[in-house]
């Protein structure tokens, strides 16, 4: 088995720095009420998002627009290697739904036909659509479905649980149905009738048939993801240029290479020896920081850039704030050492809460924004708590390396 580097998986990009495709699907709003409108349409783009997200796209662009009477949706994918199954999966909807067996008085109607009418031979009688009637139960109850393993045969099968709602109707359905077989069918078609044995109470059932690992995930994904509460025609498709261009990027990246320069030697020339630490450190942060961007992984777009960049600064905020503290420390006669120990504890409060509130900023931003923010907060979040990390105790870390050096007696250097 090979196991990749870090190193050799490279940095995902959103649409903005390496280009993509754009659908674009019209909503057909016919059988929806006008005030029921708004939050059809809403809810289209909530599983539009998570179905995309399902298949690997990293910040998906999903957004609605208003075109005369037309209702579109934009979904802007980036970096996608098979744009058809992504068509595919963005459109496909799962009709779950459960049947009951039929009475025998049931059938025998069914088989004289309506008023005289035509008999059906015993072989028209036993297909599915006919030998099971719709019951109350569908997809729109489930709540939550699992890739599960049958533990006699190890075939994989799906585990389906249902809300609070669906959890009582299923109770009513396998009481009324003791001893009956209870079908299962996906898209119209029969995939498991198992016989009911007693009452279900706790919401769950299991769809077992000849399903193949992959077929059973796809299946999960697309039951989790949820149905499409209107129907979507794709309209238009297109390929999207990077909004910023590979020369853009590398300018960016030079812009950001002088700015950490400057921030160096303002470091180097301003606190001199802790200075030096500092320079170590925000180098051992930015590793760390972008290795966790690597291993999550985080898609880098514009916004998600701008972020870590902030985040940068913030640590340098954090050691500035200790080396300033540690300097009136030593003006009050302290040794090193000690006007180290005080200065981390002194400005730790100041430190924490600064952090502390921007951390509750990109908590807010990443769960009540649209996928084009969330990549600057979570950038911005995972570097506020790698800032902290760094300046607390990788600086004081080194710091207390060199108290027992030579450096320690260079006092202008402190």
């Amino acid at each position: 088995m090979k196991i990749t580097k870090i190193d050799e998986s490279p940095f995902l990009l959103g649409l903005d720095l390496q280009g993509g495709t754009q659908l674009v699907y019209e909503a057909d709003l016919t059988n929806i009420s006008s005030e029921d409108q708004k939050s059809a349409l809403e809810s289209l783009r909530d599983v539009i998002e998570r179905r995309v997200n399902s298949f690997g796209v990293r910040e998906p662009q999903v957004q609605l627009e208003k075109t005369g009477d037309s209702n579109r949706l934009m979904v802007e994918l980036a970096g996608v290697k098979d744009i058809n199954q992504a068509i595919q999966s963005i459109g496909k909807t799962p009709f779950l739904e459960f049947r009951e067996e039929r009475s025998e008085e049931e059938l025998d109607a069914i088989r004289q036909g309506p008023g005289g009418g035509v008999q059906l031979s015993e072989e028209q009688l036993n297909t599915a659509e006919l030998l099971f009637k719709p019951a109350k139960l569908t997809g729109q109850y489930l709540s939550r479905a699992e890739l599960t393993f049958d533990p006699t045969t190890n075939q994989p099968t799906v585990a389906l649980r249902f809300n609070d709602e669906g959890k009582e109707i299923f109770r009513e359905i396998t009481a009324a149905n003791v001893g009956k077989r209870l079908a299962i069918f996906l898209d119209g078609q029969i995939v498991s009738a198992p016989t009911v044995q007693q009452e279900i109470p706790s919401g769950e059932a299991i769809i077992s048939g000849s399903f193949s690992i992959p077929e059973a995930e796809a299946l999960v994904k697309d039951l989790n993801a949820g149905a499409l509460p209107v129907p979507i025609n794709l309209i238009s498709q297109q390929s999207v240029g990077a909004t910023l261009g590979q020369e853009s990027l590398s300018n960016i990246i030079f812009a950001g290479a002088i700015g950490l320069l400057g921030v160096i030697i303002f470091m180097l020339l301003l606190y001199r020896i802790p200075g030096i630490i500092a320079v170590l450190a925000l180098t051992i942060y930015a590793v760390l920081t972008l290795t966790i961007f690597k291993l999550l992984p985080v898609t880098f777009t514009l916004p998600g850039i701008a972020g870590f960049i902030l985040s940068v600064g913030m640590a340098v905020d954090a050691n500035i704030l200790i080396f300033a503290r540690m300097r009136e420390e030593r003006h009050w006669g302290r040794s090193v050492e000690e006007s180290i120990e005080a200065g981390f504890l002194r400005a730790w409060p100041s430190i924490r809460d600064s952090n502390i509130a921007t951390l509750i900023t990109t908590f807010v931003l990443y769960f009540l924004t649209t996928s084009f923010i969330r990549g600057f907060a979570l950038t911005l979040g995972i570097g506020v708590l790698m800032s902290m990390f760094s300046a607390v105790f990788i600086s004081r870390l080194l710091l207390l390396q060199i108290v027992h050096t030579r450096l320690s007696k260079l006092q202008k250097l402190w």
